[in-house]
Protein backbone atom coordinates (compact mmCIF):
# COMPACT_ATOMS: atom_id res chain seq x y z
CA UNK A 1 0.00 0.00 0.00
CA UNK A 2 1.18 3.46 -0.88
CA UNK A 3 1.75 5.97 1.19
CA UNK A 4 -0.86 9.14 0.60
CA UNK A 5 0.95 12.65 0.27
CA UNK A 6 0.13 14.92 2.90
CA UNK A 7 -3.21 17.14 2.05
CA UNK A 8 -1.50 21.08 1.17
CA UNK A 9 -3.78 22.78 3.95
CA UNK A 10 -1.15 20.44 6.58
CA UNK A 11 1.92 21.13 4.85
CA UNK A 12 0.78 24.40 4.40
CA UNK A 13 -0.44 25.02 8.48
CA UNK A 14 2.72 22.99 9.69
CA UNK A 15 4.79 25.83 7.75
CA UNK A 16 3.16 28.33 8.77
CA UNK A 17 3.76 27.05 12.18
CA UNK A 18 7.39 26.42 12.25
CA UNK A 19 7.86 29.85 11.28
CA UNK A 20 5.99 30.69 14.03
CA UNK A 21 8.00 29.24 16.46
CA UNK A 22 11.19 30.25 14.82
CA UNK A 23 10.30 33.65 14.98
CA UNK A 24 9.41 34.15 17.72
CA UNK A 25 12.74 32.18 18.89
CA UNK A 26 14.86 34.63 17.51
CA UNK A 27 12.58 37.53 18.73
CA UNK A 28 13.94 36.00 22.59
CA UNK A 29 17.67 36.00 21.36
CA UNK A 30 17.00 38.77 19.70
CA UNK A 31 20.49 40.55 21.53
CA UNK A 32 22.51 38.11 19.84
CA UNK A 33 20.74 37.08 16.55
CA UNK A 34 20.84 41.00 15.80
CA UNK A 35 24.64 41.70 16.13
CA UNK A 36 25.12 38.73 14.41
CA UNK A 37 23.28 39.69 11.17
CA UNK A 38 24.22 42.78 11.19
CA UNK A 39 28.17 41.50 11.39
CA UNK A 40 27.52 38.78 8.53
CA UNK A 41 26.05 42.12 6.22
CA UNK A 42 28.34 44.32 6.99
CA UNK A 43 31.31 41.42 6.15
CA UNK A 44 29.83 40.92 2.96
CA UNK A 45 29.24 44.75 2.15
CA UNK A 46 33.53 44.72 2.70
CA UNK A 47 33.78 41.53 0.81
CA UNK A 48 34.60 43.20 -2.78
CA UNK A 49 37.65 45.24 -0.47
CA UNK A 50 39.35 41.58 0.58
CA UNK A 51 39.11 40.87 -3.09
CA UNK A 52 40.96 43.25 -4.11
CA UNK A 53 43.58 43.05 -1.81
CA UNK A 54 43.75 39.64 -2.18
CA UNK A 55 44.01 39.72 -6.40
CA UNK A 56 47.16 42.86 -5.52
CA UNK A 57 48.94 39.88 -3.60
CA UNK A 58 48.67 41.61 -0.19
CA UNK A 59 49.50 39.47 2.94
CA UNK A 60 46.51 37.62 4.52
CA UNK A 61 46.62 39.67 7.87
CA UNK A 62 45.85 42.52 5.21
CA UNK A 63 43.50 41.19 3.75
CA UNK A 64 41.32 40.62 7.38
CA UNK A 65 42.38 43.95 8.86
CA UNK A 66 41.56 46.42 6.11
CA UNK A 67 37.83 45.32 5.84
CA UNK A 68 37.72 44.89 9.25
CA UNK A 69 39.55 48.44 10.27
CA UNK A 70 36.50 50.53 7.50
CA UNK A 71 33.91 48.86 9.16
CA UNK A 72 34.72 49.73 12.71
CA UNK A 73 35.88 53.13 11.54
CA UNK A 74 32.49 53.64 10.27
CA UNK A 75 30.68 52.21 13.12
CA UNK A 76 32.44 53.76 15.83
CA UNK A 77 31.93 57.19 13.90
CA UNK A 78 28.52 56.79 13.15
CA UNK A 79 27.49 56.14 16.89
CA UNK A 80 29.82 58.44 18.39
CA UNK A 81 27.77 61.45 15.95
CA UNK A 82 24.82 60.26 17.09
CA UNK A 83 25.30 60.04 20.92
CA UNK A 84 26.84 63.91 20.63
CA UNK A 85 23.83 65.01 18.58
CA UNK A 86 21.01 63.14 20.98
CA UNK A 87 23.02 65.02 23.92
CA UNK A 88 22.72 68.36 22.37
CA UNK A 89 19.11 67.23 21.31
CA UNK A 90 18.19 66.80 25.13
CA UNK A 91 19.72 69.69 26.18
CA UNK A 92 18.25 72.00 23.70
CA UNK A 93 14.52 71.12 23.57
CA UNK A 94 13.49 72.55 27.02
CA UNK A 95 14.13 76.21 25.47
CA UNK A 96 11.53 75.65 23.26
CA UNK A 97 8.64 75.74 25.90
CA UNK A 98 7.60 79.19 24.99
CA UNK A 99 7.70 78.77 21.63
CA UNK A 100 5.25 75.49 22.07
CA UNK A 101 2.88 77.39 24.55
CA UNK A 102 2.90 80.47 22.13
CA UNK A 103 1.71 78.08 19.29
CA UNK A 104 -0.69 76.75 21.47
CA UNK A 105 -2.29 80.65 21.85
CA UNK A 106 -2.13 80.94 18.22
CA UNK A 107 -3.83 78.00 17.48
CA UNK A 108 -6.52 78.26 19.91
CA UNK A 109 -6.80 82.19 18.49
CA UNK A 110 -7.75 80.90 14.61
CA UNK A 111 -10.05 78.31 15.87
CA UNK A 112 -12.07 80.76 17.75
CA UNK A 113 -11.59 83.22 14.70
CA UNK A 114 -13.00 80.26 12.71
CA UNK A 115 -16.06 78.97 14.79
CA UNK A 116 -13.88 75.84 15.89
CA UNK A 117 -14.04 74.11 19.36
CA UNK A 118 -10.29 74.46 20.62
CA UNK A 119 -10.26 71.25 22.55
CA UNK A 120 -9.36 69.11 19.77
CA UNK A 121 -6.33 71.36 19.23
CA UNK A 122 -5.06 71.73 22.74
CA UNK A 123 -4.98 68.23 22.78
CA UNK A 124 -3.30 67.73 19.28
CA UNK A 125 -0.19 70.04 20.66
CA UNK A 126 -0.11 68.53 23.62
CA UNK A 127 0.88 65.11 22.17
CA UNK A 128 3.92 67.39 20.75
CA UNK A 129 4.66 68.73 25.03
CA UNK A 130 8.41 69.44 24.37
CA UNK A 131 8.72 67.63 28.05
CA UNK A 132 7.66 64.53 26.42
CA UNK A 133 10.11 65.33 23.56
CA UNK A 134 13.07 65.35 25.98
CA UNK A 135 11.54 62.47 27.44
CA UNK A 136 12.37 60.70 23.91
CA UNK A 137 15.47 62.25 23.59
CA UNK A 138 16.61 61.01 26.82
CA UNK A 139 15.43 57.49 26.10
CA UNK A 140 16.92 57.72 22.71
CA UNK A 141 20.73 58.60 24.63
CA UNK A 142 19.68 55.85 26.65
CA UNK A 143 19.37 53.44 23.58
CA UNK A 144 22.21 54.37 22.18
CA UNK A 145 24.59 53.71 25.11
CA UNK A 146 23.28 50.47 25.22
CA UNK A 147 24.07 50.09 21.53
CA UNK A 148 27.46 51.22 22.52
CA UNK A 149 27.61 48.66 25.07
CA UNK A 150 26.62 46.26 22.59
CA UNK A 151 29.44 47.41 20.46
CA UNK A 152 31.93 45.29 21.74
CA UNK A 153 30.22 41.98 20.63
CA UNK A 154 29.29 43.76 16.82
CA UNK A 155 33.34 44.30 17.09
CA UNK A 156 34.47 40.65 18.20
CA UNK A 157 31.72 38.69 15.56
CA UNK A 158 33.10 41.29 13.03
CA UNK A 159 36.64 39.99 13.61
CA UNK A 160 35.80 36.45 13.58
CA UNK A 161 33.63 36.54 10.47
CA UNK A 162 36.64 38.38 9.17
CA UNK A 163 39.09 36.13 10.12
CA UNK A 164 36.83 32.82 8.61
CA UNK A 165 35.66 34.73 5.32
CA UNK A 166 38.58 33.17 3.04
CA UNK A 167 37.96 29.53 4.18
CA UNK A 168 34.23 30.29 4.14
CA UNK A 169 34.69 31.18 -0.30
CA UNK A 170 36.46 28.20 -0.42
CA UNK A 171 34.29 25.64 1.25
CA UNK A 172 31.11 27.23 -1.14
CA UNK A 173 33.35 26.65 -3.89
CA UNK A 174 33.94 22.69 -2.72
CA UNK A 175 30.22 22.50 -2.20
CA UNK A 176 29.34 23.81 -5.99
CA UNK A 177 29.18 20.20 -7.12
CA UNK A 178 26.96 18.16 -4.19
CA UNK A 179 25.29 21.61 -3.21
CA UNK A 180 25.16 23.52 -6.15
CA UNK A 181 21.53 25.19 -6.01
CA UNK A 182 22.25 26.47 -2.54
CA UNK A 183 25.69 27.92 -3.26
CA UNK A 184 23.87 29.53 -6.17
CA UNK A 185 21.56 30.73 -3.61
CA UNK A 186 23.95 32.00 -1.60
CA UNK A 187 26.23 34.05 -3.65
CA UNK A 188 22.63 35.52 -5.51
CA UNK A 189 22.24 36.45 -1.57
CA UNK A 190 25.86 37.81 -1.08
CA UNK A 191 25.42 39.78 -4.44
CA UNK A 192 22.00 40.83 -4.39
CA UNK A 193 22.65 42.54 -0.63
CA UNK A 194 26.29 43.96 -1.20
CA UNK A 195 24.48 45.44 -4.24
CA UNK A 196 21.71 46.80 -2.81
CA UNK A 197 23.71 47.90 0.98
CA UNK A 198 26.64 49.86 -1.85
CA UNK A 199 23.88 51.35 -3.37
CA UNK A 200 21.75 52.26 -0.79
CA UNK A 201 24.53 53.75 0.90
CA UNK A 202 25.63 55.95 -1.61
CA UNK A 203 22.55 57.37 -2.37
CA UNK A 204 21.46 57.96 1.72
CA UNK A 205 24.85 59.63 1.97
CA UNK A 206 23.88 61.90 -1.10
CA UNK A 207 20.35 62.25 0.51
CA UNK A 208 21.94 63.09 3.80
CA UNK A 209 24.53 65.96 2.79
CA UNK A 210 21.72 67.43 0.82
CA UNK A 211 19.22 67.53 3.61
CA UNK A 212 22.21 68.84 6.26
CA UNK A 213 22.44 71.79 3.59
CA UNK A 214 18.67 72.65 3.16
CA UNK A 215 18.30 72.04 6.99
CA UNK A 216 21.75 74.57 7.28
CA UNK A 217 20.38 76.96 4.69
CA UNK A 218 16.95 77.08 7.12
CA UNK A 219 18.33 77.57 10.33
CA UNK A 220 17.12 73.99 11.80
CA UNK A 221 19.33 72.64 14.93
CA UNK A 222 21.65 69.95 14.74
CA UNK A 223 21.55 69.47 10.83
CA UNK A 224 24.02 66.82 11.39
CA UNK A 225 22.07 65.00 13.91
CA UNK A 226 18.95 64.94 10.61
CA UNK A 227 21.20 63.77 8.31
CA UNK A 228 23.06 60.65 9.85
CA UNK A 229 19.03 59.39 10.77
CA UNK A 230 18.53 60.27 7.24
CA UNK A 231 21.30 58.31 5.88
CA UNK A 232 19.94 55.68 8.71
CA UNK A 233 16.52 55.99 7.70
CA UNK A 234 17.48 55.39 4.18
CA UNK A 235 18.04 51.47 4.67
CA UNK A 236 13.99 51.29 6.20
CA UNK A 237 11.97 50.61 3.77
CA UNK A 238 8.42 52.22 2.68
CA UNK A 239 8.45 54.37 6.10
CA UNK A 240 12.07 55.43 6.64
CA UNK A 241 11.23 58.85 4.18
CA UNK A 242 8.93 59.66 6.85
CA UNK A 243 10.79 58.65 10.33
CA UNK A 244 13.86 61.07 8.59
CA UNK A 245 11.45 63.76 7.51
CA UNK A 246 9.31 63.81 11.11
CA UNK A 247 12.08 65.28 13.87
CA UNK A 248 13.21 67.90 11.71
CA UNK A 249 10.38 68.99 10.77
CA UNK A 250 8.93 69.54 14.06
CA UNK A 251 11.99 71.00 15.33
CA UNK A 252 11.40 73.52 12.50
CA UNK A 253 8.06 74.58 13.43
CA UNK A 254 9.38 75.06 17.43
CA UNK A 255 12.37 76.67 15.76
CA UNK A 256 10.93 78.84 12.87
CA UNK A 257 7.24 78.85 12.70
CA UNK A 258 4.56 77.18 10.28
CA UNK A 259 6.74 78.78 7.20
CA UNK A 260 9.89 76.89 8.30
CA UNK A 261 8.08 73.20 8.73
CA UNK A 262 6.57 73.82 5.56
CA UNK A 263 9.97 74.57 4.07
CA UNK A 264 11.52 71.47 5.50
CA UNK A 265 8.79 69.13 4.00
CA UNK A 266 9.29 70.52 0.65
CA UNK A 267 12.80 70.46 0.80
CA UNK A 268 12.86 66.54 2.06
CA UNK A 269 9.92 65.59 -0.20
CA UNK A 270 12.13 67.30 -2.95
CA UNK A 271 15.25 65.58 -2.34
CA UNK A 272 13.35 62.48 -1.98
CA UNK A 273 12.02 61.92 -5.02
CA UNK A 274 14.71 62.96 -6.91
CA UNK A 275 17.39 60.32 -5.50
CA UNK A 276 14.42 58.05 -4.57
CA UNK A 277 12.38 57.43 -7.49
CA UNK A 278 14.39 58.79 -10.25
CA UNK A 279 17.90 57.86 -10.17
CA UNK A 280 17.78 54.87 -7.71
CA UNK A 281 15.80 52.76 -9.40
CA UNK A 282 18.11 52.70 -12.55
CA UNK A 283 21.10 52.32 -10.44
CA UNK A 284 19.49 49.44 -8.02
CA UNK A 285 17.36 47.70 -11.04
CA UNK A 286 16.22 44.55 -10.05
CA UNK A 287 19.17 43.99 -7.00
CA UNK A 288 16.43 43.42 -4.63
CA UNK A 289 14.22 40.94 -5.62
CA UNK A 290 11.14 41.57 -3.56
CA UNK A 291 7.69 42.85 -4.58
CA UNK A 292 6.56 45.87 -3.12
CA UNK A 293 3.74 43.94 -0.38
CA UNK A 294 7.01 41.50 0.33
CA UNK A 295 8.89 44.17 1.04
CA UNK A 296 6.62 45.64 3.38
CA UNK A 297 5.34 42.71 4.91
CA UNK A 298 9.90 42.06 5.46
CA UNK A 299 9.73 45.42 7.62
CA UNK A 300 6.90 44.57 9.73
CA UNK A 301 8.01 40.99 10.33
CA UNK A 302 11.77 41.79 11.49
CA UNK A 303 10.89 45.17 13.50
CA UNK A 304 8.79 42.53 15.60
CA UNK A 305 11.45 40.07 15.86
CA UNK A 306 14.75 42.71 16.36
CA UNK A 307 13.41 45.64 16.95
CA UNK A 308 15.01 48.50 15.73
CA UNK A 309 17.70 46.76 14.14
CA UNK A 310 15.42 44.03 12.48
CA UNK A 311 13.58 47.46 10.33
CA UNK A 312 17.44 48.52 9.05
CA UNK A 313 17.96 44.50 8.34
CA UNK A 314 14.93 43.67 6.77
CA UNK A 315 15.82 43.36 3.46
CA UNK A 316 18.93 41.43 3.93
CA UNK A 317 17.00 39.66 6.27
CA UNK A 318 14.48 38.56 3.51
CA UNK A 319 17.15 38.34 1.10
CA UNK A 320 19.00 35.75 3.70
CA UNK A 321 15.52 33.97 4.33
CA UNK A 322 14.51 33.50 0.19
CA UNK A 323 18.18 32.12 -0.34
CA UNK A 324 17.73 29.35 1.92
CA UNK A 325 14.11 28.61 1.66
CA UNK A 326 13.29 29.17 -1.92
CA UNK A 327 16.11 30.16 -4.44
CA UNK A 328 17.81 26.68 -2.74
CA UNK A 329 14.60 24.53 -4.53
CA UNK A 330 14.37 24.45 -8.24
CA UNK A 331 11.26 23.07 -7.38
CA UNK A 332 10.64 26.16 -6.39
CA UNK A 333 10.12 28.68 -9.18
CA UNK A 334 6.33 29.77 -8.44
CA UNK A 335 7.20 30.93 -4.81
CA UNK A 336 9.79 32.72 -6.63
CA UNK A 337 7.76 34.38 -8.91
CA UNK A 338 5.21 35.35 -5.69
CA UNK A 339 8.05 36.61 -3.47
CA UNK A 340 9.59 38.62 -6.86
CA UNK A 341 6.48 39.92 -7.97
CA UNK A 342 7.56 38.87 -11.20
CA UNK A 343 5.97 36.02 -13.90
CA UNK A 344 8.12 32.92 -13.75
CA UNK A 345 10.27 32.67 -17.05
CA UNK A 346 9.39 29.81 -19.11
Amino acid sequence: MRDQPLPRAVIILVGVAGAVIALFGIREVASIAGPVVLALVLVIAVAPVRGWLHAKGAPAWIQVAVPFLIVVLVLVAMVGILTISVAELASLLPAYANEFQQLVADAQRLATAHGLSSDVINRALRAFDPSGLLGLAQALLGSLIGVLSGLFLIVVLLLAMCLDAPITARILSAGEGSRPHLVTALSTFAHKTRRYLIVSTIFGLLNAILDVVALSLLDVPLPLLWGVLALIANYIPNIGFVIALLPPAMLGLLDGGVRTMVLVIIAYSVINVVTQSFILPKFLGDAVGLSTTMTFMSLLVWTLVLGPLGAILAIPLSLLVRALLVDSDPSARWAQALVSGRPPDR
